[in-house]
């Protein structure tokens, strides 16, 4: 029923009264002379009661249901426990990419106009210099030293350490139903501007279930989140998490010691991060022959993930382990999975002759469909739409886990969604993809990236993978300027072509890949870039529209 009651703090409060004393939340607190780290810890228990202190605290301020809190803090215990002690309230948590820059972050608070705010101490300087963008903040709590005037502090709420020593508070989830909000999530802004998800406790419901489902997360598992709110989702499961030390931002960056370590420290089992992340730490692996055995699940997404990653990984990871790929978006998440054995098997060499990246199956209780791509609006939905097997079109989504809305975005809420007869909602994806004939998912590359020629589409994925065999390359990225496809190409470390005599020789090598293929033949025009822009979030989504505005002035 639409009205029935369900918070998702609930599920919390569950697994604090099933596992009780069982350690639930680490995170590093220092490091020793031999290299492992010490760990701030929390149980089950002693996080619910952080939760409850937290939340006591909050609603006395103001914070109540539907009240909109921007989210501020970096990943740790006070994170996880004002997360969830938000949820408690009713109140909805307005969580932004603090790295996608000023003038987009901006943007997102402008559009949500938070009424509260919970945010490191430095966050809330920057919010006096703009104050305008916060015209309905009216409550201000901080974390960290030297927080300005009017800010309450976490710290001064409970210390962590009260609570290891049986500080109890008590405090009674709000009332919530399955349809009301529970979070305000925006999109890294990877392909456009950021627009605020909007999350009903349903959506984080099904999420919660799927996860158990599909990819086995559950307290048989010991986790480490190199993705900072999957943590929130363990602990629901009854899963322990750790949470490493690095930067959230910059994954591709990290020290690979930092995730090594508490891998073999804390028999870690499961993780999920980027594929950023993880290629840096296989190949790290790798070249000093370490071995992670007891890691058996790794789930990696954010961008499609190569068949050298998945070799890579398996590579290091226990003999018996398991890479799965969740296919999906912030607004839509986890629709589709695949695992890295039938990818390696079945359709790695389909993928580097063009085919695309295959995504998986359908999860359960989710329905995925092909349709006829259309640039404008789809007001309402007709099964003619739907493409047959192998036909490339527009990927929709319809599922428990798809959003209710962008927030406060009535045009792209149109523009994003087809109505069904019985008042059913089709999310578009804003993906190009098809169906195999097994049932197999595959993805193109998004819609917006694709190159319309006069004489033929070309679709990015497919494309980049035919030039991404060339052996000094890391990667491409296709572009187009006014219907004429433009390839730029990252080159391997040390391969980049310093001279004119050198870049005319890797271009001709280049061409000659993409003749022996009728749909990257008309691709001529190559252009070489150091290192691409790529998004904050998992630092794997290119940022091809900045490349397309560099073609458009590097070819004048």
């Amino acid at each position: 029923m639409n009205d029935q009651l369900f918070n998702i703090s609930r599920l919390l409060t569950e697994a604090a009264g099933k596992y009780e004393d069982r350690e639930a939340l680490f995170a590093p607190c220092g490091q020793k002379p031999d290299g492992s780290f010490d760990y701030s810890v929390l149980t089950f228990r002693q996080l619910e009661n952080l939760v409850n202190a937290y939340a006591l605290a909050f609603s006395r301020r103001g914070i109540v249901k539907g009240t909109r809190v921007l989210m501020l803090l970096k990943p740790g215990l006070e994170f996880a426990g004002a997360v969830f002690a938000v949820y408690k309230t009713g109140a909805v948590p307005v969580l932004i990419d603090p790295g996608m820059g000023t003038k987009n972050l901006l943007g997102c608070i402008r559009q949500t106009l938070p009424e509260a705010v919970i945010a490191i101490s430095p966050a809330h300087w920057i919010r006096l210099l703009f104050r305008k963008y916060f015209p309905c903040a009216k409550i201000f709590f901080s974390l960290g030293k030297f927080p300005p005037p009017g800010c309450a502090r976490i710290e001064d709420i409970v210390s962590i350490e009260t609570i290891r020593q049986g500080g109890k508070f008590d405090f009674d989830a709000s009332d919530t139903t399955l349809n009301d909000t529970a979070a305000i999530v925006f999109t890294t802004g990877s392909t456009g501007p950021p627009k605020g998800v909007v999350y009903t406790h349903r959506t984080f419901k099904a999420q919660v279930e799927l996860i158990r489902e599909v990819y086995g997360a559950g307290p048989d598992h010991i986790d480490m989140s190199a993705f900072p709110l999957f943590a929130l989702f363990a602990v629901i499961l009854g899963m322990p998490s750790v949470i490493p030390k690095m930067d959230f931002t910059r994954p591709a960056k990290v020290n690979p010691e930092n995730i090594i370590r508490p891998i073999l420290d804390k028999n870690i089992s499961f993780s999920f991060g980027s594929p950023a992340l993880w290629r840096t730490v296989s190949a790290y692996c790798i070249a000093r022959n370490i071995k992670l055995p007891s890691l058996k699940k790794v789930l990696m997404a954010g961008a499609p993930v190569t068949a050298g990653l998945h070799r890579a990984v398996k590579q290091i990871m226990a003999a018996d382990g398991e890479i799965m790929v969740p296919y999906g978006a912030t607004e839509a998440l986890p629709i589709a999975s695949f695992t890295g054995t039938e990818m390696l098997a079945e359709t790695a060499a389909l993928t580097a002759q063009g085919k695309g990246y295959c995504v998986g199956y359908p999860n359960p209780g989710i329905k995925i469909r092909v349709i006829t791509p259309a640039d404008g609006e789809i007001m309402t939905w007709n099964d003619q739409f739907v493409l047959p097997p192998d036909d490339i079109g527009e990927i929709v989504v319809q599922g428990d886990v798809v959003k209710k809305e962008y927030f406060n975005n009535p045009q792209h809420n149109l523009m994003s969604t087809i109505t069904g007869a019985d008042g059913s909602r089709w999310h578009r994806m804003g993906d190009m993809g098809y169906f195999d004939t097994k049932g197999r998912l595959w993805f193109c590359g998004r819609k917006n990236h694709r190159v319309i020629a006069p004489d033929r589409t070309y679709y990015s994925v497919c494309s980049e993978a035919i030039f991404n065999q060339h052996p000094d390359v890391s990667r491409t990225a296709l572009t187009g300027v006014n219907g004429k496809p433009v390839l730029f190409v990252e080159p391997r470390p040390g391969k980049f072509p310093e001279t004119q005599s050198a870049k005319s020789e890797f271009i001709s090598e280049l061409k000659k890949l993409g003749q022996a293929y009728p749909f990257t033949s008309g691709i001529q025009t190559f252009l070489f870039h150091r290192s691409f822009p790529v998004d904050i979030r998992h630092n794997a989504k290119i940022f091809r529209e900045k490349l397309a505005v560099l073609a458009g002035k590097l070819l004048k």
